[in-house]
């Protein structure tokens, strides 16, 4: 499932990402690559431990804890600390596919990519080209969102960030382990999900709507861990 999630941050909060983002320290974008990823890598990065980043990925796990579109389509269980890319001057980074096992730095503990998010920080017209486009069974799409706006897409997609040829595409990019690693599994409650939704609005003394929440829970059950 391939997901736009518009608004994740306000007007307010990505003028502040950005006022922080401009007075960052940037680095080579390859130090988090992979082996082969880091071979079609071409970015800048602000390190994982600057203060900048901690401080702006608290901000946006906060928010995606109150988004309740994120929390019915991703199910997370962990998530991986954002981080935060620029791409300008022809910068891109080729097609590739994200690593299944992610570590989160200065700790034991480890991150399954079930799922990929990126963030926008600059509005399309900031910039040509950066286009993110990703591989799935239905074709390539191509993703290029207003600023405070997320796609979510399965981490085992091929992806690649077009090469940005005027003005600067600056996002946060992270991963997620979900409670349900399906993604067919996880589809199917986000859409049995929204149905229930759309009906307990429309109808919302029917008895089908405890009966459907009941089928959900009970799917959920049987296919989470956590």
């Amino acid at each position: 499932m391939l997901l736009h999630i518009p608004n994740v941050l306000t007007a307010d909060q990505v003028a502040e990402a950005r006022r922080i983002l401009d007075a960052a320290d940037w680095v080579d974008g390859a130090v988090t690559a992979g082996h082969q990823s880091a071979k079609a890598k071409d970015n800048m990065q602000i390190p994982e431990q600057h203060p900048a980043a901690r401080r702006l990925g608290d901000m946006i796990l906060e928010a995606l804890e109150r988004n309740p579109l994120f929390m019915a389509a991703a199910l997370p269980l962990k998530v991986f600390p954002p981080l935060f890319n620029r791409y300008s001057g022809g910068q891109s980074f080729g097609v590739h596919v994200d690593n299944a096992i992610r570590q989160i730095p200065g700790t034991p503990h480890r991150v399954r990519t079930d799922l990929s998010a990126t963030l926008f920080f600059t509005n399309p017209d900031e910039y040509d080209g950066g286009e993110l486009t990703i591989e799935d069974t239905y074709g390539v799409h191509m993703v290029k969102l207003p600023a405070g706006d997320m796609v979510l897409y399965p981490s085992t997609s091929l992806h690649q960030v077009r090469p940005v040829t005027r003005g600067a595409r600056v996002c946060s990019f992270f991963w997620m382990q979900s409670m349900v690693r399906d993604d067919g599994q996880r589809t199917m409650l986000f859409d049995l999900d929204s149905a229930i939704q759309k009906i307990g609005a429309d109808l919302p003394d029917h008895a089908g709507v405890v009966q459907l929440t009941g089928l959900y829970h009970n799917l959920l059950r049987h296919w989470a861990d956590t």
